[in-house]
């Protein structure tokens, strides 16, 4: 019996090899998927977290707000007489005290006539004695019937003109000896000069427009501020009971705040930014409050007692409003609405949702889900 073996061809020989590899490729894939799930199986790891505890702690009502430094007294300095500065006697930007000699005015003019108001003091004083001698010598004339009552009310007239016209003439010695001393300018106030507006040689007249220095005085100081009208009211109340604190923070400080009182409240509400200007009062010892320096003004109008405080960082803000994530005692989280009522600086002041104790995530909320396991890399301090 004769048997005939088959041949496979060369095409049969590919297509045969090719379903082999399939197979194969599908045993891996099926392989790897249960690896995967395997992998998928194991537990996930724990995510580390910095957390605060939630304290309770009297915390300050504050009100924040922008403010402007303001100097407590500014005086515009200018020549009460008519001349040439022949001196100035500070430097711009220099400290003055009150009555420091800041320019003098060529005094010579003033001098002279000085002298001459001197001089005719000195005549008038001498035709008033003469006369003053010639109505006491008529007196006694008068009373011998020696001359008649006409005669001597002309002398007595005299007299009195003369005596006017000393007093006038003694008048005139003080308004020269006033001018020549407004040769020289000083400082009302103590105080920063500014710049220098009309140096040595330059010609003054008394009262003009324009000024020749300008004085600041920084000790005391004032800060400008304004806060909304709602809050009018209860700044209002809190100062029937007493000065209220302000302190004051210029940008980019390495100090710590200035602090004052509350020394003024406008009388009228300003309708079109519907605010209300308030004023501070400084001691300023350090000069660390300049005139016309934007600050950070913070008002405190109470205490607040047993207020629940946390890091600012740990609230966050989602669609449904604000919450925290809470870490429970098996250290897996909690996601808790809270309200807030508001941030004091660094701190949180938390109106709802919290208790005092409880644990929340201040560091690493972008890696959570609600009841994710959690470590503690770094718990910050409690608060007491």
């Amino acid at each position: 019996m004769d048997f005939e073996i088959p041949v496979t061809k060369p095409k049969q020989l590919i297509f045969v090899g090719i379903l082999c590899a399939v197979a194969v490729a599908g045993t891996l894939l099926a392989y790897r998927g249960v690896e995967v799930r395997a992998q998928d199986a194991k537990p996930a790891q724990a995510v580390p977290v910095s957390v605060a505890t939630v304290g309770q702690q009297t915390v300050a009502v504050r009100i924040q707000a922008i403010g402007n430094v303001e100097a407590y007294s500014t005086v515009a300095l200018k020549a009460r007489v008519d001349g040439q500065i022949v001196e100035v006697k500070f430097k711009e930007g220099q400290e003055v005290k009150k009555g420091a000699a800041l320019f003098k005015i060529d005094p010579r003019p003033f001098e002279a006539t000085l002298r001459q108001a001197e001089a005719n003091l000195m005549r008038d004083t001498a035709q008033k004695e003469q006369a003053r001698s010639q109505e006491r010598r008529y007196q006694e004339l008068l009373q011998k019937n020696f001359v008649s009552k006409e005669a001597y009310a002309q002398i007595r007239t005299n007299a009195d003109t003369a005596e006017a016209v000393a007093l006038g003439s003694r008048a005139a010695v003080e308004n020269a000896k006033l001018q020549l001393e407004y040769c020289t300018i000083r400082s009302p106030i103590d105080g920063f000069v500014g710049k220098v507006m009309l140096q040595i040689g330059n010609m003054v007249k008394a009262n003009d427009t324009n000024s020749l220095v300008i004085i600041n005085q920084v000790r005391p100081i004032y800060v400008n501020f304004a806060v909304p009208e709602q809050r009018l009211s209860a700044i209002r109340s809190q100062m029937a009971k007493g000065k209220l604190s302000v302190e004051a923070l210029p940008p980019n400080s390495d100090k710590a705040p200035a602090s004052g009182t509350l020394s003024f409240v406008d009388n009228a509400v300003d309708t079109t930014t519907g605010t209300i200007k308030l004023k501070a009062l400084f001691a300023n010892a350090d000069n660390a409050l300049w005139p016309g320096q934007f600050v950070s003004t913070s008002l405190k109008l109470y205490d607040q007692k047993d207020a629940l405080v946390v890091p600012a960082q740990a609230v966050q803000t989602g669609p449904n409003g604000q919450y925290v994530y809470v870490v429970k005692p098996d250290m897996t989280t909690e996601v808790r609405a809270v309200e807030l009522d508001r941030n004091d600086g660094a701190d949180a002041i938390i109106a709802k949702g919290l208790q005092k104790g409880e644990l929340v995530v201040v560091k690493g909320q972008l890696r959570l889900a609600p009841g994710a396991k959690v470590t503690i890399a770094k718990p910050a301090a409690a608060k007491s």
